[in-house]
């Protein structure tokens, strides 16, 4: 099974271990699917650990290691199809993830944006709870 996360999940991973977006992470760490990223998703992550609000909720080693894992044990997509789908022009790269990696699953929390396209190509796009019943 091949999956897109947003970066919001994956932040969220982070915040609250013990919630959806978490077990989703752990259930990736430990070989359930294999994790789609690109440059433009890291570019992303690192700015939004930046944030002053999120910063302060998060242990650099805590980012550290997500960033770590994400270079060894995801699949890098270094060539991204051109889309303008989402009406949110940032979720674009989101969406040529999907197409580029040939993902099942777009997994995401962007309830007004992506998840009201609810496919793109052959992708599900599904929120963190949807994916959960189908992953654990």
């Amino acid at each position: 099974m091949r999956v897109v996360l947003d970066t919001n999940i994956l932040v969220s991973a982070l915040m609250v271990e013990s919630g959806v977006p978490g077990r989703i992470h752990a259930a990736w760490l430990d070989g359930a699917f294999t994790l789609l990223i690109s440059p433009e998703q890291l570019t992303e992550l690192r700015s939004t650990f930046r944030k002053p609000k999120v910063a302060v909720r998060l242990r650099p080693r805590e980012i550290g290691r997500l960033i770590n894992n994400l270079g060894s044990r995801a699949e890098m997509l270094d060539r991204l199809p051109r889309v303008t789908r989402s009406s949110d022009p940032d979720d674009n790269y989101l969406l040529a993830m999907a197409e580029a990696g040939d993902a099942d699953f777009l997994v995401t929390g962007d309830k007004s944006g992506l998840l009201s396209l609810t496919r793109h190509e052959g992708t599900r796009i599904l929120s963190a709870r949807e994916f959960a019943l189908i992953l654990l």
